[in-house]
């Protein structure tokens, strides 16, 4: 009978000092607001806009010529700035062509394979200057070839 009653002693014992913890965390701490909950409501909804067929110099670190690189990136944004940045999407490719000579993208031993991080960092420093900052959440590179 002692064996059987030790362990449940234990046993409620644990729960209870577990329990009195928890209580005493919370009424501490304050009680607990889920990040999820606080982050979805604070987002508004986004999209995607789809900037097609971008032809970049693939550029050594020493600056000598590789090639070329298309590729397409879908841009991030909240669904309200969606329009307007379909509209400046020649704003950003220029901006692209400005930063895209001077910044090293080519890869790989022969470099003909492009730089997908360089041409995300590319992307997002030259977003800011076509649309104006904070209006360019992400940029997703969905395709890049040697061309």
């Amino acid at each position: 009978m002692k064996k059987i009653l030790f362990p449940l002693a234990v046993l409620i014992a644990g729960t209870g000092v577990g329990g009195g913890a928890a209580l005493a965390t919370r009424a501490i701490l304050g009680p607990s607001h889920g990040k999820a909950d606080a982050h979805e409501t604070s987002v508004p909804d986004l999209t995607f806009v789809k900037a097609e067929k971008i032809v970049a110099p693939l550029v050594f670190g020493d600056g000598r010529l590789a090639g070329y690189v298309s590729f397409d990136v879908e841009l991030q944004v909240s669904v309200d700035d969606g329009a307007l940045v379909a509209a400046r999407l020649p704003l950003l490719l220029h901006a692209i062509n400005l930063r895209t000579y001077r910044t090293p993208l080519a890869a790989g031993p022969d470099g003909m394979l492009p730089d997908i991080g360089a041409l995300r960092k590319v992307v997002m420093t030259a977003a800011p200057e076509a649309f104006g900052p904070g209006i360019v959440r992400r940029a997703a590179i969905t395709r890049a070839e040697p061309s």
